[in-house]
């Protein structure tokens, strides 16, 4: 697992291992990430189905309700197909663009 920090986001990624031992991974680590928005990579990953992502799901409504960013990038899966309570976009930029978005939501009070 590839941890990249960056203010006050950390990008995540991981290349060799299956979502589920990335998902543990991720929980086991997450006492260091849970005050960051978090990014999770998955371009390097060849194939992703939509239940790999949704293994992100419990994590992810966590990490909100502490009000910070918990963003996937694939290409792979399109938002429409996950639940509304993921947050999926295909690129990188994206991704950094909604988490700063966001964080102006929460400094605003929405």
């Amino acid at each position: 697992m590839i941890f990249n920090k960056e203010g006050t986001t950390t990008i995540v990624t991981q290349e060799k291992t299956t979502i589920i031992d990335f998902v543990k991974g991720l929980e086991n680590k997450y006492e260091s990430l849970k005050n960051d928005n978090i990014i999770i990579n998955l371009f390097t990953l060849k194939q992703i189905s939509i239940d790999d992502v949704n293994e992100f799901l419990l994590l992810s409504n966590k990490h909100k309700n502490t009000k910070h960013s918990f963003v996937i990038v694939t290409d792979k899966i399109s938002y429409d197909d996950v639940s509304n309570d993921m947050t999926i976009v295909p690129t990188l930029q994206e991704a950094y663009d909604l988490v700063e978005m966001e964080e102006i939501e929460r400094d605003l009070g929405f």
